[in-house]
């Protein structure tokens, strides 16, 4: 079986675009190879700043050839069917055959399709695929209507077995298909003529161009970090700038060079990311001091002086871009100085955070009460709380914040310091964003804790207050991820937090013109619910990733209590302990036997049989028996409930398993004599009420 080599040379493919890129290359081309009737054992494909490039092992030489029989019309159909039948089946009259069908005589078409060569079926899929391929932007050069992400110059295109390597006739918009390549652009600029991958990806080697993309990292890496170390330094971890880093570069050259002393002491986070950002350079960090002092560049080529004149010029650049940073941070040192935080803030009122909702400063002066108000509940000082709050936003006013606005929060964090007040109110400008994501570290100090709700209910309730909640796939306005914040700040800190309460509280802060008319369509409870119905479906979606059933959060949300997430989550960690033993699983059939029976009786009664069943009437010992176990476990139950130990509770409910299914063993409830059968009703409605006095069981599944 012969083995396939395409590779789509052009000028510099944007780093950004290059993985996916590829993966595109092999879905298409391989999708289209499968569809024309090929196979093949194994794909693989590569990018580099100038080339596209795909790897197929094992292909078939041809494709098998088709034998198909379609049904038709009747004989005697208009000829419309007819004609309409020979089209799609490509064929003409004479080539159909008469046949008896059960409903009389019936045209059939017999197409046959014989197997074609690999290389004409290559160049059709590639040819495909060039033109039709999915480039977030694209363009045309010179006369050609052909659409690239930038000028392709070449295309190899090769099959190859033992017996040698043939070109695949291929012909795109003047580009010729052949086996010739290129290596790095200025080291190695010579084509060179290929017989197969692994001669392809050798060559280019000694052309200067690591094919792989994650050798051209490891390289990086490894060589940076060795550098910093041999200083006495460590390299900052940055993955995602390793990948884009990899991306520009075809033979990387790591150089170190040095940060000039009078930027050395901006904070380590600007320098980071003025480096980043701007000239794609790793830091550098003295792990004594956690200062960055140096910087990582990686240059796309070898020169006769070791890198110096790169260096020099990547030093000089840097140095004007630092300047600004450092402008910027001193101007804010000042402003921070002369008027305090809330001076540097104090522009927000005339910011509109939105227009239904008010400025800036209006929304701050919400989540400043609110987090006043949640202090008390997550262990935080009342004062300081509001303190934080009203401050956690100002450097969304400073000049670094609004060069680098990735850095808001952090940058408050120094001005807050800079400013003398308490280190809580520092933390919790940095970390009242958190988390942003359900990977991200959840703040634990208490005033953050505070701050960090406080913002995020305030955007929920006010989201919510103007009608404007997510809908399908759309969240302008990030609202689940506000959700999800809360629910992993509540849980995670163990807050006990009523949100039916706390949602009333932010609620009666938004201006009242926001609040009335059409602008909200629902009344205030039905808003409510929808909103904790928000909650409960986030929450849904963090309990199942730690194999939480669905289910059995919708048991524990029926119940009293469920806007306190600490209490509820307890109840469902408690509930699918229960459920994964033998006892708890069984207690279940049983649960929804005497409920079944139950409700079908109360039908057709018309009744309620809620009245208490009694042991005097008891014939049999299991019915005796399970007053007995009744009793037992509502003596245990009770108080556990009421101290929220669920553990216990639901350990006294999965007890009842035993005598349960001995009483249905034993006893037919719908008993002759009525009074009998109204005794075992009433003691199936003690069932019902014990076991949904921990959890609603009706919604358990199965």
């Amino acid at each position: 079986m012969p083995d396939l080599l395409i590779e789509l040379f052009s000028e510099e493919i944007p780093a950004r675009m290059q993985a996916r890129a590829a993966d595109d290359l092999r879905k298409l081309v391989t999708d289209g190879l499968v569809e024309a009737g090929l196979t093949y054992a194994g794909a693989a494909a590569f990018a580099t700043p100038r080339r596209l490039t795909l790897a197929i092992d094992g292909l078939t030489g041809e494709s098998r050839a088709v034998r198909e029989e379609r049904k038709g019309p009747k004989v005697g159909a208009p000829d419309a069917a007819i004609d309409g039948f020979l089209r799609g089946a490509g064929i003409t009259c004479e080539a159909l055959e008469i046949r008896d069908d059960k409903k009389g005589q019936t045209y059939f078409a017999v197409i046959e399709k014989p197997g074609r060569k690999a290389a004409d079926i290559i160049a059709e899929v590639l040819d495909a695929t060039v033109r039709n391929f999915p480039w977030p932007k694209s363009m045309r050069w010179g006369t050609g209507s052909l659409k690239w992400v930038r000028p392709l110059q070449s295309i190899i295109c090769l099959l190859s077995d033992e017996a040698g390597a043939e070109v695949v006739p291929l012909t795109i918009d003047g580009i010729t298909a052949g086996r010739s390549s290129r290596g790095h652009r200025f080291l190695s600029p010579d084509t060179f003529t290929v017989n197969g991958f692994d001669d392809y990806e050798a060559k280019l080697k000694r052309a200067h161009v690591i094919l792989r993309a994650d050798e051209r990292a490891e390289v990086i890496w490894n060589d940076a970090t060795q550098q910093a170390f041999a200083s006495g330094l460590e390299l900052v971890e940055d993955r995602g700038l390793l990948a884009e880093v990899s991306g520009l570069v075809e033979w990387p050259v790591v150089l170190l060079g040095r940060i000039d002393e009078a930027f050395l002491g901006l904070p380590p986070e600007v320098l980071q990311t003025s480096m980043k950002e701007h000239q794609k350079f790793f830091s550098v960090r003295n792990p004594k001091t956690g200062r960055i002092e140096r910087f990582v560049t990686v240059a796309n080529m070898a020169t006769a002086d070791d890198g110096a004149t790169i260096l020099a010029g990547n030093q000089k650049v840097l140095a004007a871009r630092l300047s600004d940073a450092k402008f910027f941070w001193e101007n804010d040192l000042r402003t921070v100085k002369a008027e305090g935080l809330e001076g540097m803030g104090a522009g927000l009122a005339n910011v509109t955070f939105h227009n239904k909702l008010g400025s800036q400063g209006d929304r701050i002066a919400r989540i400043a009460a609110l987090a006043r108000e949640i202090a008390p509940h997550v262990g935080a000082d009342p004062d300081l709380a509001e303190q934080a709050a009203k401050v956690a936003k100002a450097d969304l006013q400073s000049e670094m914040v609004n060069e680098f606005p990735e850095l808001q929060g952090l940058m408050g964090r120094y001005y807050v310091t800079a400013a003398g007040l308490d280190s809580a109110v520092a933390a919790a400008c940095q970390d009242h964003y958190s988390p942003l994501g359900p990977s991200d570290a959840v703040p634990t100090a208490p005033v953050s804790v505070a701050v960090a709700l406080s913002d995020k209910i305030d955007t929920l309730t006010g989201f919510w207050a103007i009608d404007e909640k997510p809908t399908g796939s759309k969240d302008p306005f990030a609202l689940r991820r506000a959700a999800l914040g809360v629910i992993r700040l509540v849980l995670e800190n163990g807050a006990r937090i009523n949100l039916r309460d706390i949602r009333v509280s932010a609620e009666m802060r938004i201006p009242e013109e926001f609040k009335s008319g059409e602008t909200v369509p629902d009344d205030a409870g039905a808003n409510y619910d929808s909103l904790l119905a928000f909650f409960h479906d986030r929450l849904k979606v963090y309990l199942k990733d730690q194999g939480i059933r669905y289910d059995i959060i919708d048991a524990c949300i029926a119940m009293p209590g469920n806007d306190d997430l600490t209490l509820l989550v307890k109840r469902a960690h408690a509930l699918a302990e229960t459920l994964a033993t033998d006892d708890g699983e069984n207690l279940i059939q049983g649960f929804k036997r005497a409920n079944n029976i139950l409700t079908q009786a109360e039908e057709k009664d018309g009744v309620e049989y809620s009245y208490g069943a009694d042991l005097k009437f008891a014939e049999d010992d299991a019915e005796k028996a399970l007053f007995a176990a009744l009793d037992a476990a509502d003596a245990k139950i009770m108080p556990a409930m009421k101290d929220e130990d669920f553990s216990t509770a639901m350990t006294a409910m999965a007890a009842l398993r035993g005598p349960i299914d001995a009483f249905f063993t034993a006893v037919q409830v719908n008993d002759d004599l009525q009074v009998i059968r109204r005794n075992r009703l009433n003691l199936l409605s003690r069932i019902r009420k014990i076991c949904l006095s921990v959890a609603d069981l009706t919604k358990i599944e199965g």
